[in-house]
């Protein structure tokens, strides 16, 4: 199955594996392009963008600026965190957070308390911030992906 539904199997937690068309930012054609290079999910996307030097061929077989790159492989990156998945990596990415990794190594509180801002500047309500527990849900996650 493309898509992981269970997020635990004992301790264990599942990463997840989206169809690229679930990814936020990638336009049709785009998602085509990485289609006809073997990438049509972001378990597909992340292993295509492991090294620098693997990220740059993709780019240039694109023929596209690297830092779309990045971008993709970020967000495919946090989406791989099953209470994250494609509805909230966007949100951590423009919070500043660019890889499962580096989520796991941010203090609760402090990841909290960007999102708010972000939140809140962006939409000028504090109603639709994930809560300190969700927050709490990705980081944990997140180090026990990092675990794997």
């Amino acid at each position: 199955m493309s898509i992981k539904q269970k997020t635990r199997v004992g301790n264990t937690i599942l990463s997840c594996d989206w169809p690229l068309a679930q990814l936020p930012g990638l336009s049709q054609e785009e998602q085509l392009q990485l289609h006809n290079c073997g990438i049509s999910t972001t378990g597909e996307l992340v292993k295509h963008g492991k090294t620098p030097a693997t990220k740059l061929a993709l780019a240039n077989k694109l023929q596209i600026h690297i830092q779309y790159i990045h971008k993709w492989v970020a967000l495919a990156d946090l989406a791989r965190i099953p209470s994250v998945g494609t509805q909230y990596c966007g949100l951590l990415l423009h919070a500043g957070v660019i890889s499962a990794t580096q989520l796991a190594a941010i203090p609760v509180h402090k990841l909290h308390k960007q999102i708010l801002r972000l939140v809140v500047a962006t939409v000028q309500s504090r109603d639709l911030c994930p809560s300190i527990e969700q927050v709490q849900q990705w980081s944990y996650q997140a180090k026990a992906l990092g675990n794997l």
